[in-house]
């Protein structure tokens, strides 16, 4: 999914100073952003009080939306670079199309994982006859520079491997969740897990120590580590735990987002990921001139028009506690 912000700014992101390397309960507010004609979305991170989770730098919350006499979902062709998309969705029907080839419907609970790599383009959009909600999630992973010019493509997966106990069905979606671990392709230690719980719910979810966590709710309200934490909010955990207690009064739905602490600090503007103002103004010369990204063939419409980029070079700032 595109960061359609026509104000979008320079970020510096990343590296290991500023992680909370205990437990915490830090809630973050979403910021609300216009995407497209009919869809909103709630962003998470970046936040201003929390760039990253691990390698998770970018979530957006949507839904659950109405679209039965609407278009949907309606983002145009546009560039990505370092960095893998997530599309993950709990109602509705995305049609990916992308630069390399692919074209396929991503449906709930289904993976799609388009890893940019050096360059992609693509567009995501309701089809023409679907379904009258539409929920998800839109998240980027950010890659490694050791992995960041790898050649770009795009997986589905339409099974993936489930955790369960009591008042709990949770789906890996990317990395391993006690013992069950996704097919999806990850080039840093991380996990992306879909929990559903249910009404009564009271258990103790195991985690990394060496992760840092986030949890996302989806649907419903949920008390994680007491914190009751509602729909289109996310809660901060920080690092150090060994276990999270999650509970439920009634049925509700959250992403378990974590991982090793990103050390590299990188650049985040628009749709891209670099390591310097130049990597970002480089790749806004190739969107520009038609290089490099590649075209996206049977989209209804004309691509994204990227955003003008600050003149000045970024000083790291890090994370906030």
């Amino acid at each position: 999914m595109s960061n359609l912000d026509r104000q979008a700014s320079l970020s510096v992101c990343g590296g290991r100073g500023f992680v909370v390397a205990e437990p915490v309960r830090e809630l973050l507010t979403p910021r609300h952003v216009k995407l497209g004609e009919s869809t909103e979305v709630r962003r998470l991170l970046p936040n201003l009080g929390r760039r990253m989770v691990g390698a998770w730098c970018f979530v957006d919350h949507y839904g659950p939306d109405d679209i039965a006499d609407e278009p949907g979902m309606q983002v145009p062709p546009h560039p990505h670079m370092g960095l893998q998309t997530v599309s993950w969705l709990h109602e509705g029907e995305v049609l990916h199309r992308d630069s390399v080839g692919s074209l396929q419907t991503v449906r709930p609970r289904e993976l799609g994982l388009m890893t940019s790599g050096r360059a992609i383009s693509h567009s995501e959009e309701s089809p023409k006859s679907h379904a009258r909600f539409l929920h998800g999630a839109q998240l980027w992973v950010a890659l490694p520079d050791a992995h960041r010019h790898v050649e770009p493509h795009f997986q589905h997966h339409a099974e993936l491997p489930r955790v369960t106990a009591a008042g709990l069905d949770a789906t890996v979606i990317l990395g391993s969740l006690d013992g069950a671990a996704s097919p999806g392709t990850t080039y840093t230690p991380i996990v992306g897990a879909d929990l559903s719980l249910t009404a009564g719910a009271d258990l103790r979810l195991p985690l990394d120590p060496d992760f840092e966590y986030a949890v996302l709710a989806m649907s419903g309200e949920a008390h994680v580590d007491g914190v009751p934490v509602q729909s289109g909010s996310m809660l901060y955990l920080g690092c150090g735990r060994t276990d999270l207690p999650l509970r439920a009064s009634a049925d509700a739905s959250v992403m378990l987002l974590g991982g090793e602490p990103f050390e590299e600090e990188i650049v985040m503007f628009w749709n891209w990921i670099g390591r310097s103002h130049e990597d970002i103004a480089q790749a806004r010369e190739d969107w520009l001139s038609g290089t490099r990204f590649g075209e996206v063939k049977g989209y209804d419409g004309p691509p994204l028009p990227a955003p003008d980029l600050p003149p000045t070079h970024l000083k790291p700032r890090g994370r906030a506690r």
